[in-house]
């Protein structure tokens, strides 16, 4: 796979979307039914917070199909959120903002006070379960009364094991058989971004952040819905599932 170097940020944009979709091949279907949940909570014109933001691929997808909503995008990741600014630098319907979600402060570095919706995908099994549960809290106050937060991830139930274990054992083989024609899996695309220009010095300062991978923790759908509810949500419960992830929507 061939990416282009330097400040083609659309090409980077794409280059994470396929390396992701290695992962996840039904990335998108999760993205569509969260702006639908979205629009059915906030309208078509939402102020929404990215959370974990990364490149900014929800923020991206939203402002395609709401061209007046406003996002917010927080992350820590340097090298990602260096191909964020490049991508929407000019945007003035974006604000990035760098900040740890782990630092109960971050709340304070954001332009608004409130949100019609938060959204994130494939981002907080990073953070192990009190400084997530305590991230809920925060979150609760930052929507606004009849908002959303929506959180899409690796939601497994453990109560099924050999249905677990069959669904792994053939994802798995699909992602092999990608990867022998060419896909790029995610340390592979690190490595590229570590050779280009422009990256290498973000890229660099991303590992002595995080390492390798983060030890977060991974949770059931279940235990995402009640601590949702415990932090402060009226409702919470998957607006969507797939074998392995599913997409948790919370209702203030």
């Amino acid at each position: 796979m061939t990416i282009t170097t330097g400040t083609d940020w659309q090409a980077w944009q794409e280059s994470w979307d396929r390396q992701q979709e290695w992962y996840l091949p039904d990335r998108e279907e999760r993205f569509r039914v969260m702006l639908d949940m979205v629009e059915a909570f906030a309208g078509p014109e939402p102020r929404v917070l990215d959370l974990a933001c990364g490149t900014g691929s929800i923020t991206a997808r939203l402002l395609a199909r709401f061209p007046k909503a406003t996002s917010t995008g927080v992350d820590l990741d340097p090298a990602l959120l260096a191909i964020a600014e490049g991508t929407f630098g000019t945007d003035d319907r974006v604000s990035l903002v760098t900040a740890d979600l782990k630092d109960p402060a971050w709340v304070t570095r954001l332009p608004y006070d409130t949100y019609d919706a938060v959204l994130t995908a494939t981002a907080l099994h990073w953070l192990p379960t009190e400084p997530l549960a305590a991230l809920y809290g925060q979150v609760a106050e930052l929507v606004r009364d009849g908002g959303v937060f929506l959180n899409a991830d690796h939601m497994i139930d453990e109560s099924t094991p050999r249905i677990n274990a069959a669904e792994r054992a053939q994802r798995h083989a699909r992602m092999d058989q990608a990867k022998r024609e060419g896909v790029v899996d995610w340390a592979a695309w690190w490595r590229l971004a570590a050779q280009d220009p422009v990256l290498a010095e973000p890229t660099a300062r991303r590992f002595e952040i995080y390492g390798d991978h983060a030890d977060g923790d991974f949770h059931s759908v279940e235990w995402h819905a009640r601590t949702l509810c415990e932090k402060g949500f009226a409702e919470a419960r998957p607006v969507w599932r797939s074998p392995a992830d599913a997409l948790v929507l919370a209702l203030k």
